[in-house]
């Protein structure tokens, strides 16, 4: 909770001064509504979705379940867009918001001014040197910090709302200045409900809590298709996190709101981006106020821990599987230093500054809160729940308003979370080309069947394979083929053969794990297997069976006409084309020893 903490609770810094400036005396009004949205609507979102997608992968693998293929994959992809946007920003945003702390504090010596940039690379290369270290110290830092600053927040609110009950006179002139600017309690909801996305970064937190869903303690003897004391825990942890921070989000608005004049919240003013803060000073005193800063300052600087644990767990459950990706992006430490250098380059891009990437950031947070609720609307859709499927679709509702009234009012956000997206998809699709003679075959098993047949095949000499692309599968197309390739590669005709048949299934997929089958049809022996790419199948089957018998198989292959670029297309693409050269290619690639390659023969 900790770790998702520090991100979500660190909004606090800023949040109750956000909500001043957008919504004036209507701030703690705006907050309340904007916790109803956050109790009623984001935490059952995401207790749902920690239920349906327990292994870390988020409301991201539900919606690839439900879009399969390749409208699929590159919905994913551009999901993964935002989730860049909402975590990598985090991470910048927050290191930039701590350096602004740094350099406000009058203790701080004045060489650092000016140096905001440097600062936060500095914080920035602490926050990926502790991820490279290890995650149990992120995780042990993040306790500590959030144990501290959650204790200072209530101290300083506790005497705040003191003050307010000391002092009645202050309430009452804020509820007259709402009844004067106002003409009814309507008119002061509906324009609550027109400011309150732009308090959207308090929504924060709730994706990180399921991305880190894998260090939440289970139970060892839990299946693992649905640890059930996994969901149970997290469900917790969102809760708790949830309850807390609202309960702190509605005392911070209405304290603030009522202590600090309204120009302090102001670019310049006292309260700037630090309003709890201005009330630690003023009614604790610099002592304790200098210590609220310190915590705060390093609260806002871990924040990005919580985000770069999403991320290390997230995306190597994604681009590596699509094969969109290098294999060393599934280790933690080489990730951890790719994120960080991004973060550098985001830092330098935007000159640390804070408001020029706080709509990116509110605008990934949305998306993805939209995403999972759209997620879960359509799993009870097609579970048949109608009463869960309306409350839900509210839900969906109320965010597809946040998310647009959001993006018209700050559209930097999208156009951030565009270069994020268009980065993802330029990258994957040079990795997913680059990479697409490799084997992609983790596993290759035989039924009985098969396993007979290539044994008995390589007990009487050579093993013979004729590459088949199915059609209708009668007798005259084996009779036609089996014709053909004999006379074709001089097979000699009492010499036995095997057909081996590889069907499509989903392309879009990188890897797979192969089952062959094997059939007896018209008097033909016959190996049947399903994989995404015929090529890559028929070099991982012709290996196994190598490596079965000892025998290096022969495989035997016609030309394909038609154009070249045009095979190689669709072998990207639909996973055929052009099968013999690709799979001369993938078994080059696979088995550098030409005396232990299988034999591939084409005419």
């Amino acid at each position: 909770m900790c770790l998702t903490g520090v991100d979500y609770f660190s909004t606090l810094g800023y949040q109750p001064g956000i909500a001043a400036l957008a919504a004036g005396v209507l701030s703690p009004i705006a907050t309340i509504l904007l916790v109803l949205l956050t109790l009623l609507g984001a935490l059952p979102i995401y207790r749902r979705v920690a239920a349906e997608s327990p292994h870390g992968e988020g409301s991201i693998a539900m919606l690839e379940r439900l879009l399969p293929w390749w409208q699929g994959k590159l919905f994913v992809l551009v999901l993964l867009g935002f989730v860049a946007t909402d975590f990598i920003i985090t991470i910048t945003l927050s290191a930039a918001d701590a350096t602004a702390h740094v350099l406000e504090n009058p203790l701080v010596p004045g060489v650092l001014e000016g140096h905001q940039v440097g600062v936060t690379l500095f914080l920035i290369a602490l926050l990926g040197g502790v991820f490279l270290k290890g995650f149990t110290e992120a995780i042990g830092i993040a306790v500590g910090l959030v144990a501290v600053y959650l204790t200072l927040n209530l101290v300083v609110v506790t005497v705040a709302l003191e003050h307010l009950v000391a002092n009645p006179d202050l309430v009452v002139s804020w509820q007259q200045l709402l009844t004067t600017s106002y003409s009814s309690p309507l008119a002061m909801v509906a324009i609550a409900l027109l400011v309150f996305p732009k308090l959207a970064l308090g929504l924060s937190g709730f994706e990180t809590g399921v991305a880190v869903m894998p260090l939440v303690r289970g139970d060892p003897d839990d299946p693992p298709e649905h640890p059930r004391r996994r969901i149970h825990n997290t469900r917790k942890l969102l809760t708790t996190a949830a309850l807390i921070m609202s309960g702190f989000l509605i005392t911070s608005s209405f304290a603030t709101t009522v202590l600090i004049p309204h120009q302090e919240f102001e670019e310049g003013g006292q309260a700037s981006g630090r309003a709890l803060a201005y009330l630690a000073h003023q009614y604790l005193g610099s002592g304790f106020g200098t210590a609220y800063d310190l915590s705060t300052i390093s609260i806002l600087w871990f924040a990005g821990a919580s985000a770069m644990a999403g991320l290390l767990n997230i995306v190597p459950r994604y681009l590596p599987r699509y094969g969109m990706a290098p294999e060393w992006t599934r280790a933690v430490r080489p990730l951890a230093f790719a994120f960080t250098a991004i973060a550098f380059a985001i830092t330098v891009l935007f000159r640390a500054d804070v408001e020029a990437q706080a709509g990116a950031y509110a605008t990934g947070v949305l998306v993805l809160m939209l995403s999972a609720s759209v997620a879960v609307t359509l799993s009870v859709r097609r579970g048949g729940r109608r009463p869960a499927l309306l409350a839900f679709g509210l839900i969906t509702l109320v965010f597809a308003y946040t998310t647009i009234a959001n993006v018209i009012e700050r559209p930097d956000g999208v156009k951030i979370a565009s270069f994020f997206i268009a980065a993802i998809l330029a990258t994957s699709l040079i990795s997913r080309v680059t990479r697409a003679t490799e084997l992609r075959v983790t596993r290759v098993e035989l039924d009985a069947t098969a396993r007979r047949f290539i044994e008995e095949a390589a007990g009487k000499g050579e093993i013979r394979i004729i590459a088949n692309e199915p059609h209708a599968r009668d007798i005259l197309e084996y009779i036609e083929k089996e014709h053909e390739e004999r006379q074709r590669h001089q097979i000699p005709p009492d010499a036995p053969v095997l057909f081996l048949e590889v069907t499509v299934a989903d392309p879009s997929e990188f890897e797979a794990q192969l089952q062959v089958g094997g059939e007896e049809r018209h008097g033909y022996r016959i190996l049947r297997v399903e994989s995404s790419a015929v090529p890559n199948a028929i070099a991982a089957v012709l290996l196994h069976i190598r490596d079965l018998t000892a025998r290096r198989p022969h495989i035997y292959f016609d030309w394909t006409e038609g154009n070249p670029v045009a095979h190689l297309v669709r072998f990207l693409i639909f996973g055929s084309g052009e099968v013999a050269p690709v799979t001369r290619e993938v078994l080059r690639e696979a088995e550098p020893d030409l005396d232990q390659r299988p034999f591939v023969h084409v005419v």
